[in-house]
């Protein structure tokens, strides 16, 4: 009984698959064949991007606020949960940093000219925050309100910040106020998983645009940033983390990832590391890590350590800029990864979550180059299993680390379960955790 709505969920997962993947393929034959008509298409895309723009300041209001629970929450049990929290912001720090290299070396929109007179429109605003004190005063809402109806994203993080803190102050009193804004959150992503049913609508417009005005161009720098961000996400995967895991636990990644093969192919059918998350628990339970370890580090790595959606959010905002004939200077780069390292937290496996993200740095920085991510919608759903299957594998590696950073691993189980010789139990170890 309990099997039943996961794969209808999945089921219809694949079916918004297939009618971006139908929308987009639609939308280059239309650009192509008929460019002056699909010139004329860009509302389409334009309209799906102001829905998402819609639900920046919520996301980000919500999720920051349970964040900075979960950061309260982890560091109160001690060494364990402040080991976590320190390697899963270095770790995203350090994604977001090869996303920004990988993307100042491929400059994959570079020649593609869109749109210049969007561009030249939010001159005007950029020229008018340029000083620092305008900036800083900028951060601070009229009212706490306004930073949601005026749609500023740095007020409104600003906003939320304050409050996450404010609940923790009240400790439990704080409890109903913390629990009712994670129903606000699941109410803000249900309505995101709603709209994001028009995405394959934005995605048509959006790429018949895009192609009707650059032709054959536009696919070539769509195809590179998809190229380059995969490899990207192997090369800090196997690299990055592979290394650490061989020389700080003397793991073997590969053997890693054998073992939890099964999670990977969930994720690679539903875009979504979520669906992993209570399998992960258990196989590093079987694994040999500690119980209270794999308890703090999981669920905490699943809103903190998202090393896939950190390359992604990098690499795709400076292909936007570059699209667009607005790059980003090495300042304004920096201070978006900062601002993404804060944004991307808490919205781990929900669908859009990733746009609304971008958009918001992109609002935050450079409010001219938000329409531009209506550009990146039709390739989007192509890079999220990629995004998802990073998110997962960093967080599998994240708990042998705590878990060998803290002793409270067995190595005697690690090698045995490794080798086969103590295979996980599907129906046993998981119906004990459901039950």
């Amino acid at each position: 009984m309990t099997a039943e709505p996961p794969v209808q969920k999945r089921d219809r997962t694949h079916f918004l698959y297939l009618a971006v993947i139908a929308a987009v393929v639609l939308g280059i034959a239309v650009g192509l064949v008929f460019p002056s008509f699909a010139k004329g298409l860009a509302p389409l895309g334009t309209g799906f991007v102001n829905l998402i723009k819609m639900m920046i300041s919520p996301i980000i209001f919500c999720t920051i606020v349970l964040g900075v629970g979960s950061v309260a929450k982890a560091a109160k049990v001690g060494r364990v949960g402040g080991l976590a929290i320190g390697y899963f912001l270095l770790m995203s720090t350090v994604a977001l940093a090869i996303g920004l290299v990988v993307g100042n070396i491929l400059h994959p929109g570079s020649g593609l000219h869109l749109t210049p007179d969007l561009a030249k429109k939010g001159q005007a605003q950029v020229t008018a925050s340029a000083s620092t004190a305008d900036f800083l005063l900028g951060i601070i809402p009229k009212t706490l309100i306004s930073a949601f109806t005026e749609g500023q994203v740095l007020q409104t993080l600003l906003v939320a910040l304050l409050a996450g803190f404010a609940v923790q102050k009240l400790g439990t009193r704080g409890e109903p106020i913390r629990r009712g804004i994670e129903h606000i959150q699941r109410l803000v992503f249900r309505i995101l998983a709603m709209i994001m049913w028009v995405a394959p609508v934005g995605a048509f417009g959006a790429i018949a645009a895009v192609v009707g005005q650059t032709g054959w161009k536009a696919l070539e720098s769509l195809l590179v940033i998809m190229v380059g961000f995969y490899v990207t996400c192997l090369l800090f995967v196997f690299v990055i983390l592979g290394t650490m895991l061989r020389l700080m636990a003397g793991m073997n990644i590969f053997k890693l990832f054998k073992y939890l093969g099964r999670e990977f192919l969930l994720i690679l059918s539903t875009s979504s590391s979520e669906s992993a998350l209570p399998r992960l628990i258990a196989k590093m339970e079987h694994l040999g890590v500690s119980k209270p370890v794999v308890g703090i580090t999981v669920p905490t790595g699943y809103s903190f350590n998202l090393d896939g959606t950190a390359i992604y959010l990098t690499m795709a905002s400076i292909f936007i800029a570059d699209a667009l004939d607005k790059p980003l200077s090495i300042g304004e780069q920096i201070s978006l990864l900062v601002f993404m390292i804060i944004a991307s937290k808490g919205a781990a496996g929900v669908t859009g979550a990733g746009l609304a993200t971008l958009a918001g740095g992109l609002s935050s920085h450079r409010p001219e180059l938000v329409d531009g991510v209506g550009f990146i919608v039709g390739v989007d759903r192509f890079m999220s299993e990629a995004r998802a299957m990073t998110n997962f594998a960093g967080n599998a590696v994240a708990t042998v680390l705590i878990g060998t950073w803290t002793k409270e691993i067995d190595t005697e189980q690690v090698n045995r379960t490794l080798s086969g010789e103590s295979p996980f139990d599907e129906a046993t170890l998981l119906d004990e955790r459901q039950g």
